[in-house]
């Protein structure tokens, strides 16, 4: 599994982990049944300390998005798609209403916020 885990950002390495991992579970580069690595090995690759991929796990699996068998290691959930979309949905929501309340703060309208949201989807796609 590749991560791109950085001490320079801001998120802690245990967010950056459970970050990532999660998104490859809601976009369907990991589906249910997959093996995750294991949090020593994973801790290993990545030169983080267990301690941080434990947590990183342990956030996972109260999303319910991962699961353990006790000797056996962690796996993917079996989640629907609704449910996926419902979990982005919210995880976005949560992500950018700090960005939209400092953006009405400034004096933007909702309007200007969907347009310049409008915007940047079209230079994304």
């Amino acid at each position: 599994m590749l991560l791109s885990l950085t001490d320079l950002s801001d998120e802690p390495l245990q967010g950056q982990i459970a970050r990532q991992i999660r998104a490859k579970i809601l976009n369907g580069e990991l589906v249910a049944g997959d093996t995750l690595p294991s949090i020593r090995g994973l801790a290993r690759d990545y030169h983080v300390s267990v301690v941080t991929v434990q947590r990183g796990y342990e956030s996972l699996e109260r999303e319910e998005l991962i699961h353990s068998r006790r000797g056996k290691g962690f796996f993917v959930s079996d989640i629907n798609q609704a449910n996926k979309k419902r979990m982005a949905l919210k995880s976005f929501a949560e992500k950018i209403k700090p960005m939209i309340k400092v953006a009405i703060d400034e004096g933007l309208s909702s309007g200007d916020i969907l347009e310049s949201i409008h915007n940047i989807l079209n230079r994304e796609e």
